[in-house]
């Protein structure tokens, strides 16, 4: 019989605890869900009022991954949904808006992806957001070093640049924007990729064909289009362990001189916390959000 867990007044079945979704650790679903109740205070407030894609791996990284865009059959009725508009029509998305959500949500074992926007105002991005992807033989060092760039060359226009892994191989530069829609920020973003590829020849490619990349750190600024959307901050990632995307300090970037140093598992993030608190918060402050130059 599925367990019925009450939380904040609603009844969220979680099933299945005992499995071991990541086996090079033993790492279980009730492990993963216990970990999204720890760093829930964090994780909410990057979700709330950004439609939810969820990267679903039920049966572990080691399974099948698939994403789900649209509402999932079977969605209680109190969790929060929003009509989104795209290309073919609009489309209803789960919003993640609370602890309750959140559980019922974690229950699906998935990775949470958002978009740049709020449901609000889609027209309008808040966020601008590069993925820093190494080519093999790069790596992470390579990615703090393009961070550090971008950072400065940010601060020139008056934009405060934020760091978090990826929970994979890379970095997720994040910053508040205001007064730009999605194809503007994006256009911002590609200036910049452009830019430090000519400053950096032999370390950065903006362009995503596979062949231009080995050795270097790609610049995905792709990420702003409207339509995409980016692994939100604290979500454990379906790789081979419980990999997490952390925020991280400059100081951290600045430091870095092997990979496993920005390398966080799922039990790694609450002490973290307890330690920094959440070092995205300015993101979440309307008066910090820069306005774009031109």
């Amino acid at each position: 019989m599925t367990p019925i867990a009450e939380v904040e007044g609603r009844r969220v079945a979680l099933s299945n605890l005992e499995k071991v979704l990541y086996p090079a650790t033993g790492f279980t679903k009730g492990e993963l869900l216990h970990y999204y109740a720890v760093v829930a205070e964090v994780l909410l407030p990057h979700l709330r009022d950004r439609p939810v894609s969820f990267l679903r791996y039920p049966d572990g990284p080691g399974g099948q991954v698939f994403f789900t865009k649209n509402v999932p059959p079977g969605t209680p009725d109190w969790v929060t949904t929003g009509e989104v508009p795209r290309s073919e029509g609009p489309a209803r998305m789960v919003l993640v808006q609370d602890l309750a959500s959140l559980m019922w949500a974690a229950n699906l074992v998935a990775e949470f992806h958002t978009h740049q926007w709020v449901i609000q105002d889609p027209g309008c991005a808040d966020r601008l957001v590069f993925d820093l992807d190494p080519g093999p033989p790069a790596g992470v060092v390579q990615c703090c070093e393009v961070a550090l760039w971008l950072r400065e060359r940010l601060a020139v226009d008056g934009v405060s640049a934020y760091v978090k892994t990826s929970g994979s191989k890379g970095l997720h530069l994040l910053a508040a924007v205001r007064g730009a829609s999605s194809e503007r920020v994006s256009e911002y973003a590609k200036g910049l990729a452009v830019e430090a590829e000519r400053v950096m020849p032999r370390l950065v490619v903006h362009r995503m064909t596979r062949s231009l990349r080995p050795g270097k750190v790609f610049v995905d600024w792709s990420q702003n289009a409207a339509r995409k959307t980016t692994a939100t901050a604290y979500t454990v990632r379906a790789r081979a362990e419980p990999y997490v995307s952390v925020p991280v300090t400059w100081e951290e970037v600045g430091g870095c001189r092997s990979a496993e140093q920005l390398v966080f598992r799922a039990g790694d993030v609450a002490a973290r916390v307890q330690d920094f608190g959440d070092l995205l918060a300015p993101l979440l402050e309307r008066g910090r959000a820069a306005v774009l130059p031109g």
